[in-house]
């Protein structure tokens, strides 16, 4: 639920009288489901990122689980996947029955580490799914060569990665098929709603099936399927947005710099890496405080400033531990583990102002001031006699 003492937010969607009017539009034609738009948005959302074939969905999440119900994943099946990520990667993987299958991430982007996905392959692996942290890139090729000598797809949750580029490529097209997401916190959003892009033609006609509930024809139900349709509005919404995006990223990428340069070579902070040959969209702008993270949120929330752990892990989360945790043992996931434990995420949208960015900066580095005196205060030895 949302901070009423909030002052700056993690997210403020770009919503406006475009938008309204594209609802509009839509609320006179009379079609509100199955339409014209929901066609034009897949279509334009895939020709953006060079894609073959888009289909939407309601929601990302179940784009996530039509995905792997595409590649015919079910019971009996493991899907290695990240923990540092939100659940809903690994929960979608349950929802068709399979066995999801945690491995570590590299330090610095938060991306799969290969070799630990490597480590992780099966007999009964089926699918890797790649999640692109803070819409960051990881290591695509090295993830698609584990994937190849396995003879299993790579898949790629990409729900925070609209318009990003890996070695000059779209974000979106290395794997076999790809989900976007479009939740408020997104660069772009309809609400809800996500989008699989894929350039197989069979996957593409599975995923349309799966959508609308096996439909061939008018009550012709070829398959079992599911109603995952987005609306005509949303897909109306969506389109404004996409014309939006480049103008998003552009803005983002000047906070980035700012609040880098003003961050750099603060004492127990670690900006964000940014791998030289991707292009990522900034939907997190994530730090490193060890020891002192917590303190430090604090702080920025009472000043207003709303600043979040995205995400604590997957493995961690009661769910998982029921269910016995997969490979989910703190001692297998050491990165992801010391990573969870010092991550602070803090405003980078799009819509701040100069002054803003400014009081970001300057609220954090007071922060980190005051708890790293703290901390050093607590390490010092009491005098003798003191005790």
């Amino acid at each position: 639920m949302p901070d009423s003492n909030v002052r700056i937010r993690l997210a403020s969607p770009d919503l406006g009288e475009e938008e309204a009017e594209a609802v509009r539009r839509v609320l006179c034609s009379g079609v509100l489901t199955n339409g014209p738009e929901n066609e034009a948005f897949a279509q334009e959302f895939a020709d953006r990122h060079q894609a073959r074939f888009g289909v939407t969905f309601c929601t990302g999440t179940a784009a996530l689980q039509a995905m792997l119900l595409a590649e015919g994943i079910g019971p009996g099946d493991e899907v290695i996947v990240p923990s540092m990520t939100f659940v809903a990667t690994a929960t979608s993987v349950c929802h068709v029955g399979a066995t999801p299958v945690f491995a570590d991430i590299d330090p610095r982007t938060f991306n799969l580490d290969p070799v630990s996905v490597a480590a992780r392959i099966t007999g009964a692996t089926r699918a890797v799914m790649t999640v692109h942290y803070a819409g960051q890139p990881g290591d695509l090729d090295g993830l698609a060569r584990v994937c190849a000598a396995a003879g299993v797809p790579l898949l790629e949750d990409a729900a925070q990665s609209a318009g990003a580029q890996y070695r000059g490529r779209p974000v979106g097209t290395v794997g076999r098929s790809a989900m976007f997401s479009f939740t408020p916190a997104k660069n772009i959003t309809t609400g809800e709603g996500g989008i699989v892009l894929t350039d197989d033609p069979g996957v593409a006609e599975r995923l349309r099936l799966l959508r609308n509930h096996g439909q061939t024809g008018l009550y012709q139900h070829e398959s079992l399927g599911y109603n995952w349709r987005l609306t005509e509005m949303q897909a109306a919404i969506g389109r404004v947005q996409l014309r939006k995006l480049d103008g998003i990223l552009g803005r983002k990428q000047q906070i980035v710099r700012s609040l880098t340069r003003r961050l750099t070579g603060l004492p127990g902070l670690t900006t964000p890496h940014q791998v030289s040959d991707t292009r990522g969209t900034w939907a997190l702008y994530t730090c490193l405080l060890p020891g002192i993270r917590d303190q430090v949120l604090a702080d920025l929330l009472d000043r207003g400033i709303e600043a979040r752990i995205y995400f604590p892990p997957v493995h961690r989360q009661p769910l998982f531990a029921r269910l016995g945790g997969g490979t989910g043992l703190a001692a297998e996931l050491p990165v992801t583990e010391a990573v969870a434990q010092a991550m602070l995420s803090l405003p980078v949208h799009h819509r701040l102002t100069e002054a803003e960015v400014a009081e970001i900066a300057d609220a954090v580095s007071t922060a980190v001031e005051r708890a790293t005196t703290a901390a050093n205060a607590m390490d010092r030895p009491m005098p003798v006699g003191a005790r």
